[in-house]
């Protein structure tokens, strides 16, 4: 159990676990998940976290086989600018190491935006709070658990 199967089963959102064995020289983790899992890189998202220029911290979550558009989260968010956020930062404010960051089950509730991409699909797999460990579920449900909003934020 993570704090994100936690979230989800006192939801009682349907979701699946899958557990693959992560290698720590992996370059990608986002990468490995996909090539473990035999999933198209297109399901697989990654969760990422930006800065704004106000300092707010932002989860961002994107194909792991795309890149995130700073811009793209910049006007999604209302701001002029945004910039990847410090690991260190955003493992304390997740709860979650790097390589291993849910969108669910975070410490505090920030801002969340999920790639537009996401919408076409019925199911995606994100991280379940550790490395080696994807949750399955719709996107919809994601966006529900999360508060997230759908945006063309990946390039």
């Amino acid at each position: 159990m993570t704090p994100a199967t936690k979230q989800l089963d006192k939801a009682r959102v349907s979701y699946r676990l899958h557990r693959y064995d992560h290698d720590p020289k992996a370059e990608s983790y986002g990468t490995e998940a996909a090539e473990c899992l035999q999933l198209e890189p297109a399901q697989v998202f990654k969760t990422l976290l930006a800065a704004t220029d106000g300092a707010e911290l932002l989860v961002a979550i994107v194909p792991v086989d795309r890149m995130l558009d700073l811009k793209e989260l910049a006007q999604a968010a209302g701001t002029k600018k945004a910039i990847m956020a410090d690991p260190a930062a955003a493992q304390r404010s997740t709860g979650y190491l790097v390589g291993g960051i849910s969108p669910l089950g975070q410490k505090k509730t920030l801002r969340t935006f999920i790639d537009a991409s996401a919408e076409a699909l019925p199911q995606i797999f994100v991280s379940g709070g550790r490395r080696g460990l994807e949750i399955e579920l719709a996107p919809t449900d994601l966006a529900s658990q999360t508060g997230g909003q759908f945006a063309p934020i990946a390039r």
